[in-house]
């Protein structure tokens, strides 16, 4: 035990010291907090401001098609002919032109621009014409627009578990994405630190290191070390990821909430000075700042209404459970080639069952109860993905045991195999491995 203990001391330090783990513990957050935070902004503000001629030949439209920060709308009363001549040269980017016939044929309008348009401006386009007919219709039907808008209700719901008699609130959209990002962060430190135990074996063995290191420690005693000082290397890594990731978010919360009170408050001391239908445009859009701004306690309270505890508890022992018995079969497979090149054959039929779980998480999330969830969450190479997916859901606690008791049964028997290739292959040097040998050596005898 105090070597095993002295080779993850050794793993664990070794790595955690290196800059690019402290480099990489630091900025991977900072970087996709910036990448997304930069297209936000440049998708909000990166956008020049597009010049849109009209023609409106029906004489239903004019001036009813509002400017915003992104479009421009003059109207035209040339002809259309002269005007599809011309709108180019003048600097105009589309030309909308809407018949004289359009309450009865809707289909009529056309957009013309040199290169084509967005699909965002043909929806606005479309939509204002839409809108404007329907005042018309409703209008002739005695009915005013402001009727059907109080009449308009958005309805929510509230989910509610009932166990045993007991009621608590749930959050079918807060287990979803917490479930999938938990399974999903399983997923990629399987890979990641899986490969680097691999790697690590690889090192050592095309050094010659491994040949003075076993000299003091068996095999077993080595590989377990190593797998296990890895492991611990991706738990503060992850932790110190969740803590800053918390702490982006929170202040960035913050300051999105700020800003769409300060955007709400100037818009509301200058609608009083609008037309109609510009003070309805200004009221969809502080109810859509209002929304936006209601999103960060949306989400606390989903997250408030799950199982935080079992989520946390069980997201340690499933990373742990799923690295361990991964791992081991990676460092196998490090143990057994005498380069990168060769674990090809070996790492793609050890990673299969992972991808499969991965893939099978999208159809659990839909069903997190059905059979396909119930079995891929109970077999070891599939459970710690499938298995988060379904825990914000609520599962029974005796699944979770049976779980955990086949997972734990599961990485005994992969590092059993994984141990018995590790004794033979740390020494073997410039042969090329197959499956077939690697079967034989399961049963060399020590």
């Amino acid at each position: 035990m105090k070597n095993i203990l002295l080779i993850i001391q050794r793993e664990y330090l070794t790595r955690v010291k290196k800059k690019s783990f402290i480099l990489l513990t630091l900025l991977v957050p900072l970087l996709v907090f910036g990448m997304y935070a930069g297209i936000i902004y440049a998708a909000l503000s990166g956008t020049d401001q597009k010049s849109i001629a009209v023609i409106d030949d029906s004489g239903l439209f004019i001036e009813k098609i509002e400017d915003n920060k992104e479009y421009t709308f003059t109207y035209s009363t040339e002809d259309l002919e002269t005007a599809k001549g011309g709108f180019v040269e003048e600097g105009t980017d589309a030309l909308v032109y809407i018949p004289e016939d359009i309450l009865d044929n809707s289909k009529g309008v056309k957009i013309y621009a040199e290169n084509g348009i967005s699909f965002e401006l043909q929806q606005k386009i479309e939509s204002s014409i839409e809108r404007e007919i329907e005042n018309i219709k409703l209008s002739e039907a005695g009915i005013a627009r402001s009727v059907l808008r109080d009449a308009k209700i958005n309805v929510g719901s509230e989910t509610i578990s009932i166990k045993e008699g007991e009621e608590k609130t749930s959050s079918s959209g807060g287990a979803t994405a917490i479930g999938f990002i938990s399974a999903f962060l399983i997923y990629m430190s399987i890979f990641i630190y899986g490969v680097q135990v691999m790697r690590g074996v690889m090192e050592e063995k095309t050094s010659r290191i491994v040949e003075v290191i076993i000299s003091s420690v068996k095999p077993f005693q080595l590989m377990i070390g190593k797998i296990i000082g890895v492991a611990l290397v991706g738990l503060t890594q992850f932790t110190l990821w969740i803590v800053l990731v918390l702490s982006l978010m929170t202040v960035a919360g913050k300051f999105m909430t700020s800003k769409m009170d300060n955007v709400s408050t100037v818009a509301t001391s200058q609608m009083q000075s609008l037309p109609p239908e510009a003070r309805e445009a200004v009221e969809q859009q502080m109810e859509g700042n209002a929304a936006a701004s209601q999103v960060m306690p949306d989400v606390m309270n989903a997250i408030n209404a799950l199982p935080i505890a079992t989520i946390i508890i069980s997201f340690l022992f499933y990373f742990l459970g799923g690295y361990l018995l991964y791992s081991s079969l990676f460092g196998a497979v490090g143990s057994a080639v005498d380069g990168e090149t060769d674990t090809q054959q070996f790492v793609l039929p050890i990673t299969l069952p992972i991808i499969a779980a991965f893939i099978m998480a999208q159809f659990v999330i839909k069903d997190p109860h059905g059979p396909l969830a119930f079995w891929g969450s109970m077999i070891p190479f599939t459970s710690p993905i499938l298995m988060m997916v379904r825990i914000p859901f609520g599962v029974p606690v005796w699944e979770i045991v049976l779980s955990i008791s086949l997972l734990i049964g599961g990485f005994i028997f992969t590092t059993w195999i994984a141990s018995r290739i590790y004794r033979v292959g740390i020494l073997m040097y410039g042969k090329k491995v197959t499956w077939k040998e690697l079967s034989k050596w399961l049963f060399y005898k020590a």
